[in-house]
Order: structure tokens, then C-alpha cells, then sequence
């Protein structure tokens, strides 16, 4: 077996520069199969010094060999399912035609403005698949090292919860390890266990009340934090917090209208030319 193959490959190389009858040069062939030098050229990368080119080509020429080889035996061995295989491959065709030419009038008639009127009207004609399965939390924290020189300030302006106060704190960023003032936006529970080491899964029910302040010294440094508002699992999500999934589950059924419509006008408009009889 390894004779044959290497009798094969020999062949394949010792016929590398062959002339063709259509004046192009051949780079392999496998039986009647030919791979040609300026097949080669479109597909070799720019830029590559004489070894790589060379390592590249033999790379690619051996690889198509095998492929070819293999493709061969497989016709040779599976005669019995080429028929399948041939309708296999048509159905295919046939599918990858008409799904391409459906993405082109989607990408040319669908309409993508979305109004916040759309999204108002969806969240609340379908409220309940948008039960949560996590908690959703609005937060406010900071965390600074216990070695700063002025935590009362910190605590005084942190506490004081206005952007006024806010901005003050912003000013002295560099001494905070981290931090999120914005506390008008609902943020994942288990993002927020991401950036205040104390928080888990098996305390969040002493933390996760609703207007609930507290101060925590944990790996040397002090956290400051104020949940001011908390949503548990299989509560209605609000609708701010969904908008990215409404938009996309919109346009998902203007697509799917979009596409029936296409559908419905093709086959009205093929039998009223005559060009569909259904028997």
C-alpha cells in the first residue's frame, strides 16, 4: 500500500511541469485531474520570500493531492450511494439558491427602524417571556484601599448620592480599585459578584434588599455600597432591560412576514401568468 502511494506521488511531481494542450502549465495531476500553476498564483499569499513560497506550494500540492486521491477511491467504493449523494448535493444547491436570494430582498426591503413606540407595544403584548432567570440588581459601590488618607471623605461623598458629589469622587478616581455610580440601569447579580469579591451566590440574600446601604472591609480594602433596587428570579425583567432582545425578536418576525409575503406573491403572480398549474 505505501509503494502504491508513493508511486502515486512521484508521479504526481515528476509531471509538475508539464505543458498542456491549452498552454497552461500544470503544477499536479491525479489521473485526469489538474491542478494548474495559475490556480496556484491566485491562492498564494503576497509577500512571502522564496522558502516560504516554495514550503507553501509543496503544502498545498500535497494536500490537493490526497484530497484528489481520496475523492477518487470514494467514487470508486461508494458507486451505490452516489445517487443519494448526487441529490444530497442538488437539494443543497437547491436550498443554498433560494436562501441566498431571500437574505438579498430581506437585506433590500426589510424594515430595521425600530421606534420606541414598537418596543412599548411588544414588551407588553408578550410580558410573560420575559420572566427572569437570574437577578437583576441597580447598585451603586466604591472600593478603595484601607491605606488612602481621607476615607471619611470618600464615605461623606459617596453617601451623599447626588452628581454633584459624584463628580467629586470621579475626581479622585485614581485612588479608587473600582467602582459604579450608575444606579439607573438594572445590571446582572452575577456581573456584579465579577467586581465585589464578598458578594456570592450563598449571601445573597443578606445583600440583595431593596434600599439597603452597608460598608464591608474585605481583602484590605473598604467597599461602600447602596443596592437601591432588586429583581428576583421569575419576575417580569423591565422592559429598559430587554430592549436588545425586543429589537432583535422584531426584526425577526419582519423577516419571517417579509419572507411569507415574498412567497405568497411568487406563486399568485406564477398562476396568474400560467406559469404554475397545480393539478
Amino acid at each position: 500500500m505505501k509503494s502504491k502511494i508513493l508511486y502515486i506521488f512521484v508521479f504526481v511531481l515528476a509531471i509538475s511541469c508539464m505543458k498542456q494542450s491549452d498552454d497552461r502549465k500544470a503544477a499536479a495531476r491525479v489521473f485526469d485531474i489538474v491542478l494548474y500553476e495559475e490556480d496556484m498564483l491566485k491562492i498564494l499569499p503576497k509577500g512571502l520570500n522564496p522558502e516560504d513560497s516554495a514550503l507553501f506550494v509543496k503544502t498545498y500540492i500535497n494536500r490537493w493531492a490526497q484530497e484528489q486521491l481520496m475523492l477518487q477511491k470514494a467514487k470508486i467504493n461508494l458507486r451505490e450511494d452516489e445517487e443519494e449523494i448526487n441529490e444530497l448535493v442538488d437539494q443543497y444547491k437547491q436550498d443554498l439558491l433560494i436562501n441566498r436570494y431571500k437574505e438579498a430582498i430581506v437585506a433590500q426591503e426589510l424594515d430595521t427602524l425600530i421606534t420606541s413606540e414598537d418596543i412599548e407595544e411588544f414588551y407588553n403584548a408578550n410580558k410573560d417571556i420575559f420572566k427572569l432567570n437570574e437577578e437583576l440588581v441597580k447598585i451603586r459601590y466604591i472600593q478603595y484601599g484601607n491605606n488612602v488618607i481621607n476615607p471619611k471623605e470618600f464615605a461623606k461623598l459617596f453617601k451623599a448620592d447626588d452628581n454633584e458629589d459624584d463628580q467629586k469622587l470621579m475626581e479622585q478616581e485614581l485612588q479608587l480599585k473600582s467602582y459604579n455610580l450608575n444606579d439607573s440601569i438594572w445590571i446582572r447579580y452575577d456581573d456584579v459578584m465579577k467586581h465585589i469579591s464578598f458578594l456570592k451566590d450563598d449571601n445573597k440574600d443578606k445583600y440583595l434588599r431593596k434600599n439597603y446601604a452597608f460598608e464591608q472591609e474585605e481583602d484590605e480594602s473598604t467597599y461602600l455600597v447602596k443596592v437601591k433596587d432588586v429583581l428576583l428570579r421569575n419576575e417580569i425583567a423591565p422592559m429598559s432591560y430587554t430592549i436588545p432582545t425586543i429589537k432583535q425578536m422584531i426584526l425577526h418576525k419582519r423577516k419571517l412576514e417579509l419572507i411569507r409575503k415574498i412567497e405568497e406573491t411568487l406563486t399568485n403572480d406564477a398562476i396568474k401568468n400560467k406559469e404554475l398549474q397545480i393539478y
